[in-house]
């Protein structure tokens, strides 16, 4: 028993430095989330970017001008706030994981000739703001014919 004792009493503990550990975590979260933004921002997503951030809490945001109020989505969380999700110049591709995201409904999709529009950018949601959506709602879009 004696020896067992002394065996346990000699060997060497791991020091673990736990702040340093959640230090080097945060950093490589940061860095991680850094270079996921810059390489959408260059692939021009950035519009995508900024519209999942938006989507991703539960704050009212007043950005938003009314000129783009025809390709903005107003969504009402079940506790009263409401958020502004922009759609304009994303692509119906890109629109579609928001619709999953916000538990809504694709409708119609009409397609428009504009001049100078990317092809399949959206050009108008319905409803849009100032109306409201909820889960469960149908979302019809107007999009460029290109």
């Amino acid at each position: 028993m004696n020896a067992m004792n002394r065996f346990a009493d000699s060997a060497e503990t791991p020091a673990f430095d736990a702040p340093q550990i959640v230090r080097r975590t945060r950093r490589r979260r940061s860095v991680g989330i850094a270079a996921v933004a810059a390489a959408l921002i260059l692939g021009g997503g950035g519009t995508a970017l900024a519209t999942s951030v938006a989507g991703g809490g539960k704050s009212a945001t007043s950005t938003a001008t009314t000129s783009d109020d025809a390709t903005t989505l107003l969504y009402l969380f079940e506790d009263g706030t409401t958020t502004r999700l922009p759609l304009a110049g994303l692509s119906l591709d890109m629109a579609k994981p928001l619709l999953e995201k916000t538990q809504t409904k694709l409708g119609t999709v009409t397609k428009k000739a504009v001049k100078g529009c990317k092809p399949t950018s959206v050009l108008e949601v319905t409803p849009h703001a100032p109306k409201t959506i909820k889960p469960g709602d149908t979302v019809n879009f107007t999009i460029c014919a290109g």
